[in-house]
């Protein structure tokens, strides 16, 4: 197995111990690879769920752009829902989960088809 691999078999295992979910392997990993090289990276790999302009951009970067939402209050309140399921305390939120969960949050699979 790769890194890759290892850090998707780590997401999965957040999302069933952490948000309480059965993850949809297939899409985890279109999620991880979409995310790029910042998934390598230690800090771009998790989400400062406490900065504002963190959570900026994984509005504008993700949800804007990446998967065509219109901008409008239902985007803040999908992120802190995320956020909330994650657990606010937790300390390393990974990107690509949290963008797992946002993805099927607004019923976005289809852009990862």
């Amino acid at each position: 197995m790769g890194k890759r691999d290892d850090l998707i078999a780590q997401y999965a295992d957040d999302l069933k111990n952490k948000c309480g979910m059965t993850p949809d392997m297939d899409l985890l990993t279109k999620v991880t690879i979409g995310c790029g090289p910042a998934v390598y990276d230690a800090d771009a790999s998790t989400v400062a769920s406490s900065q504002a302009a963190e959570l900026d951009t994984v509005k504008n970067n993700f949800l804007i752009k990446k998967l065509g939402l219109s901008d409008g209050p239902e985007l803040d309140a999908g992120i802190s829902k995320v956020i909330e399921t994650y657990g606010q305390s937790e300390r390393n939120k990974y990107r690509a989960v949290v963008y797992y969960m946002l993805t099927k949050h607004f019923g976005k699979e289809s852009v990862y088809g």
